[in-house]
């Protein structure tokens, strides 16, 4: 068997499956620590690598295509430090580090491991019942029924529909976006049937995100989510991927969606925020970003 144990983690190898354990080092970010152990199969590995570094190195896990449904809905869109397939090394386990990728190289030769696309999830992504509070709400998943619940940061169009709740043979599409610069992420569910979304900031089926230190854990949401819909390979050819919002820029409320919160509310939220900030509750990060998507709908 193989391992390596550093601060960031702990990797085995026993032939069959590498098993991941997230260290407790301060760099392992929220997600990873959530996840927990993540057990993956030989059969869903394409490949491994060690780059060295002066101060440190990285050990990456590179998985097959659609193998895995948390890579599946982040698309690359992970930071490095939710990455629960890569590993720092210290440049004194080097050695280790090199010995390991022999061996799954080695098994992945041996077991003539095909490392192109997957076309069914090889690994059973986050476990169940799950909930994360992150941006305008709340999102829980029990394995069959998603639920969403706002906060005080909600749109009020989104917010006086009340919370939301559908069952995951509803979904048809799942997507999760991080903030990028000024722009909002989101965690957005599309359901059978449905019109065309309104933006996040409006749409009573979607949690829009601000790029606060929790945002990664509702990739959690939606990956327990997509593992238990038709994998993406059985519908590819039938309808075209959705087509992400960050590039189109801010859009406008959808017909019928109340039009953006008065001067008054907007000075009452940022005053909020003051006092949150004041006592403690939001870092110092996190109030800037909170302000700037407040000042962002005046």
């Amino acid at each position: 068997m193989a391992e390596i144990i550093q601060k960031d983690g702990t990797w085995t190898f026993d032939g069959d499956t590498v098993r991941i354990v997230p260290g407790r080092d301060k760099g392992v970010g929220l997600l990873r620590q959530n996840l927990g152990e993540v057990a993956v199969p030989l059969r869903a590995v394409a490949g491994i690598s060690h780059e060295p570094g002066r101060k440190a190195g990285r050990l990456r896990l590179r998985l097959r295509d659609g193998a895995d449904p948390l890579l599946q809905v982040t698309a690359g869109r992970l930071p490095e430090a939710s990455d629960p397939y890569r590993l720092t090394v210290e440049p004194d386990r080097t050695g280790v580090a090199e010995y390991f990728v022999d061996a799954v190289r080695n098994a992945l030769l041996l077991e003539q491991v095909e490392p192109g696309p997957s076309d069914a999830y090889l690994l059973p992504g986050p476990s169940v019942p799950i909930t994360v509070g992150a941006g305008d709400g709340t999102a829980a998943f029990d394995g069959d029924r998603v639920s969403l619940e706002w906060n005080w940061t909600t749109e009020e169009a989104k917010r006086s529909g009340g919370p939301r709740a559908f069952r995951v043979g509803e979904v048809r599409a799942v997507e999760w976006f991080p903030s990028k610069g000024l722009e909002n992420g989101w965690l957005r569910f599309t359901l059978a049937g449905a019109p065309p979304a309104p933006p996040p900031k409006y749409d009573p089926h979607a949690v829009e995100l601000f790029g606060f230190k929790k945002d990664p854990l509702m990739a959690l949401v939606a990956a327990a989510v997509a593992v238990r819909m038709p994998h993406p390979a059985a519908s590819s050819a039938a309808a075209p991927p959705p087509v992400p919002e960050l590039a189109a820029g801010p859009a406008a409320p959808a017909a019928g969606a109340e039009p953006p919160e008065d001067p008054d509310a907007l000075l009452r939220r940022l005053r909020e925020l003051g006092e949150l900030h004041q006592a403690g509750i939001l870092t110092a990060e996190e109030f800037t970003a909170a302000k700037q998507a407040v000042l962002r709908r005046f």
